[in-house]
């Protein structure tokens, strides 16, 4: 029977909703799903529910302050950006966009010198940005004029605060470009990446740039019809023999969060051998998909109807991760970008 999106729905109390992270990251609670039942742990226990040459993935994209504030006249226009594409242009979400027209010219507030030219409008509310900077210049231009773009269920009237600009950034944070942070990743500490080495667990880093997309809904109840935005991914060939190695001396491969994943089953041969891979992935993983490269997933607890809850029923059974969020939310386990984890490892 093809899944319908009431399939994947739950009730959330709102006080569930976490506001800000645990403060160390790596006290977060940490729900540990396996075929043998669940089981209460901390982040900081993840070391010892791990194995001597497993191997972490983890997404090592920044975030950028992608909200942006744009007049076209004495019109007010917000942008997010979403992705840059290759000709060099980003694509972005604007409200009001049936405002703007090709050809227009904005002007950011915070900024004496960012501009752009509507290149295009899709109808869906999406615009193609021409900014007047690159590199280095538009990086510090976007820092003057942009914001962090958190979350709708991220409560912050006045918007992002001082800390959320260390706290919404993970530790692997490396390559700029992600309009929203990779949250599992969210969870690691300096202290906690020591422990994993201690114990003889490898790591190593892939990018995808998490755009706007992510935080759209899924709107049609048949949701085989919902098409995924498409993200910028990378697997350097590096890290791709580091993956394939530690799996060939009998490792498991643990990815850190749904976007690690998604580029590793994009970048894996029906072998599961991950091969380089550059390119833009849409990958929608439904219940039935066969994972090739993956054996252990860390994430964060995700909202109802949407594609990561979907995600990660394909990964470690339905009826399984909704016994999951059924226990973790009597037991007052803290939910999305800011909240707690859990470890899925459905075979073990």
């Amino acid at each position: 029977m093809e899944p319908r999106l009431s399939d994947f729905d739950f009730e959330l109390p709102a006080e569930r909703i976490a506001q800000h992270p645990a403060r160390p990251r790596d006290a977060a609670r940490l729900l540990h799903v396996t075929q043998d039942g669940l089981s209460d742990r901390i982040v900081r226990d993840l070391p010892g529910l791990l194995r001597p040459g497993d191997i972490l993935v983890a997404n090592d994209t920044r975030v950028i302050p992608a909200q942006l504030t744009a007049r076209r006249g004495e019109a007010r226009i917000g942008i997010t950006l979403d992705q840059p594409r290759p000709d060099g242009t980003w694509h972005a979400l604007a409200r009001n966009a049936r405002r703007l027209r090709p050809g227009d010219t904005l002007r950011f507030e915070g900024s004496d010198t960012l501009t752009a030219t509507v290149a295009a409008r899709d109808p869906d509310g999406g615009v193609a940005l021409a900014f007047n900077l690159a590199d280095a210049a538009f990086a510090e231009a976007l820092r003057q004029a942009g914001a962090l773009a958190l979350p709708p269920y991220i409560e912050r009237p006045a918007g992002p605060d001082a800390a959320d600009q260390q706290d919404y950034q993970t530790v692997f944070a490396r390559h700029e470009g992600a309009v929203a942070a990779p949250t599992a990743g969210l969870h690691f500490t300096p202290a906690l990446l020591t422990a994993l080495e201690a114990r003889g667990i490898r790591r190593v880093t892939v990018t995808l740039h998490v755009g706007a997309g992510t935080f759209l809904p899924v709107r049609d109840d048949a949701v085989t019809h919902h098409r995924m935005h498409a993200e910028r991914g990378i697997v350097t060939p590096e890290t791709a023999a580091a993956i394939n190695r530690a799996r060939q001396d009998g490792g498991r491969v643990v990815a850190v969060g749904t976007t690690s994943l998604r580029l590793l089953e994009s970048a894996a041969a029906e072998d599961g051998t991950i091969v380089p891979f550059a390119d833009d992935t849409s990958l929608f993983i439904l219940p039935g998909y066969r994972f090739r490269a993956i054996d252990v997933l860390m994430t964060n607890f995700h909202l109802p109807r949407s594609t990561l809850f979907m995600l990660v029923c394909a990964f470690a059974d339905s009826g399984r991760m909704r016994a999951a969020y059924v226990h973790a939310i009597a037991a007052g386990y803290r939910f999305y970008s800011y909240g707690d984890a859990c470890l899925l490892d459905p075979n073990g």
